[in-house]
């Protein structure tokens, strides 16, 4: 698989902790085809999880945040990850992103 829409940045703590942020600007008709990038990501990350989702303060070894705003025809999609360098690095290789 490889996205379109989403095209990920990449930040590391220094720590072997990763944040990667895909924002993605579309009209109302492109929102389906982001969404399914997103679920895509989203699928894959579960199935590759180095171990339980969730806040990292709260135990949990990774994460992830979708928000999307409207403004008029156009909505942004943001999708972020975070986790362990390695993994996530590893995760967007295998999506091309």
């Amino acid at each position: 698989m490889s996205l379109t829409y989403l095209i990920f940045d990449a930040s590391d703590d220094g720590e072997g902790t990763g944040t990667w942020e895909a924002v993605a600007s579309v009209r109302r008709d492109d929102l389906p085809a982001v969404m399914a990038e997103v679920d895509a990501v989203l699928q894959r990350a579960e199935r590759r999880a180095p171990g339980p989702r969730g806040p990292l303060d709260e135990d949990g070894v990774w994460d992830a945040d979708t928000q999307t705003i409207e403004d008029g025809g156009w909505t942004e999609v943001t999708l972020t990850l975070t986790g362990p360098w390695a993994w996530g690095e590893a995760l967007l290789a295998e999506l091309g992103g």
